[in-house]
């Protein structure tokens, strides 16, 4: 994954520092109490690739519970309350219950990662994510035998979210990951991006991030995680299943049946850049390849 990057590589803190008046929401990046300051370690997962702006990473991109627009999420996402917060833990675990966001992260390992985000509408980003490891709260919880997916859910709040008026998704927001995905390292629980409490357009205050998937498996603002024996359903595949697999693995060999995926536009990247090719598992194809020894990835889209 080549080498560890710092803080120092990444875009000035006064610079972004200077833009976070711009975007909506930007007020209620200190509103939990215990994800107020973030400190954490560097990760030997970060890759080398520069990173986005935060201003970019937290003005272009798609929550829908907020609207459809690209901008949506940062105009009308300021008014979500993100404390109190709590998570539903249930199905087949030890010690199942609805746990307090500070307790669920208290005794996490923070890291930084640098990852590569690819949206299935073949645009991408880098973004420094401030997280932890997903196997944590699973162990914590005690996964019995039976257990092979993880089923998530995304908060419910019209009045405060605009855009679950509309009844294009069948709400809350649903995903999901074979058991071994999401106790893979790579899998993190995010809770912030460049060194703050994530923004409530990128799913604050607790989000799913896969990097070697699709950017719509990364689900926003969890509120339910549940250990189930079958595969569970998810909103983009139950929506059109011809189009959105399960597995959504960042794949340049299999197409969007409307667009090619073997390229990608670089937010950021100009109005005259040229597309970059896409890689095999968004760039972690050594690390996470062999989760899928044997399957058909054209068939297990």
């Amino acid at each position: 994954m080549s080498r560890r990057l710092t803080w120092s590589d990444v875009t000035p803190k006064p610079v972004w520092l200077n833009r976070r008046h711009l975007i909506t929401g930007a007020a209620a990046l200190a509103a939990t109490p215990a994800l107020a300051r973030i400190e954490a370690s560097p990760s030997t997962f970060s890759t080398d690739a520069t990173p986005n702006t935060y201003e970019e990473i937290t003005s272009y991109n798609n929550f829908y519970e907020f609207g459809t627009g690209k901008e949506d999420p940062a105009l009308y996402s300021g008014g979500l309350t993100v404390d109190p917060w709590s998570v539903v833990i249930d199905g087949l675990v030890d010690k199942p219950g609805t746990y307090d966001l500070a307790d669920l992260v208290k005794d996490q390992a923070l890291e930084e990662r640098i990852y590569r985000f690819r949206c299935v509408e073949a645009w991408s980003m880098v973004i420094p994510w401030i997280g932890f490891e997903l196997s944590g709260i699973l162990n914590r919880v005690g996964v019995q035998s039976g257990a092979k997916f993880v089923a998530f859910e995304t908060l419910v709040r019209p009045e405060e979210m605009p855009g679950q008026q509309s009844r294009f998704i069948e709400w809350p927001y649903r995903e999901g990951l074979r058991l071994d995905e999401a106790m893979h390292p790579l899998t993190l629980m995010a809770t912030g991006l460049y060194g703050e409490p994530m923004p409530n357009q990128n799913g604050a205050p607790i989000r799913l991030v896969v990097p070697w998937k699709y950017g719509f498996k990364s689900i926003k603002s969890i509120v339910r995680i549940s250990l189930v024996a079958e595969m569970p359903p998810t909103t983009w595949n139950m929506l059109q299943p011809s189009e959105y697999g399960f597995y959504a693995n960042v794949n340049p060999t299999v197409d969007h049946p409307r667009w090619s995926q073997a390229s990608e536009r670089l937010v950021g990247s100009g109005l005259f850049a040229g597309r970059q090719d896409t890689l095999m598992f968004n760039g972690y194809e050594a690390e996470v390849a062999g989760l899928y020894a044997g399957q058909d990835l054209a068939v297990d889209y």
